[in-house]
C-alpha cells in the first residue's frame, strides 16, 4: 500500500463538511475505497497516530481508521485494535466531561488540553458495510471525538477553552509533562 500525503492546518479541506459514503461504493469489489483505507492505516502508522481522518489525507469523505499500541504520547491508555468507521456519527455525548492534552497528525508538533465529553454512543459501518453501534467511554471516545470533528470540519483548536494551554510539543515535555 501508500503512505499519503498528511493535509496540514491552513488547507481548506479541513474545513469542510465530509459527504457520506456511498455503501454501495464501499462494498464494490472493483472500487478504491478499500485499498484507500489501507492507505489510510499505513500513513496512520507511519505517521505515529492513534487515528487519522480522510479530510487529513486531502479526501472530504467520511472516514475514519484507529489504532492504538503503546505509543509513547500516551503510555497509560487501553489499547484499541485497528478500526475502520465508515460515515460515523456520535450521540448521546456525556456531560462529565475529561481534560486531555491532545495532538493532531495536521497540526504537527502542537499539543492542547482540550476538554471532551467522557462517554459516546458510536453508530458507523465499518469498512465491509456491516452496521456498528456501541457506546464508548476512556481514550477511545476521545480519539472519536477528535477524529469525527475532522469530518464536520474541526480541528482540536476549536475544541479549546484556554489557548493559553496550547504548547509545542518540546515546551509542553519540558513544562507541561509531570515527573515522577
Amino acid at each position: 500500500m501508500a503512505v499519503l500525503k498528511v493535509t496540514k492546518l491552513g488547507n481548506p479541506v479541513l474545513r469542510q463538511v465530509a459527504k457520506e459514503v456511498d455503501l454501495q461504493e464501499l462494498t464494490d469489489p472493483k472500487g478504491e475505497l478499500q485499498g484507500f483505507i489501507d492507505d489510510m492505516i499505513d500513513t496512520m502508522r507511519e505517521e505515529d497516530g492513534v487515528g487519522l481522518a480522510a479530510p487529513q489525507v486531502n479526501r472530504s469523505i467520511q472516514v475514519v481508521v484507529l489504532e492504538y499500541d503503546d505509543n509513547e504520547r500516551y503510555p497509560e491508555e487501553t489499547p484499541i485494535p485497528v478500526t475502520a468507521l465508515i460515515n460515523p456519527v456520535l450521540s448521546e455525548l456525556s456531560e462529565e466531561r475529561v481534560q486531555g492534552w491532545e495532538s493532531c497528525l495536521s497540526l504537527i508538533d502542537f499539543r492542547g488540553l482540550v476538554p471532551r465529553s467522557a462517554s459516546v454512543r458510536l453508530k458507523a459501518y465499518d469498512r465491509y458495510g456491516k452496521k456498528i453501534e456501541k457506546q464508548v467511554t476512556g481514550f477511545e471516545a476521545v480519539v472519536l471525538q477528535h477524529e469525527i470533528d475532522h469530518l464536520q470540519g474541526k480541528v482540536f483548536l476549536d475544541r479549546m477553552e484556554d489557548l493559553t494551554k496550547l504548547s509545542y510539543q518540546a515546551e509542553f515535555e519540558e513544562f507541561w509533562v509531570k515527573r515522577d
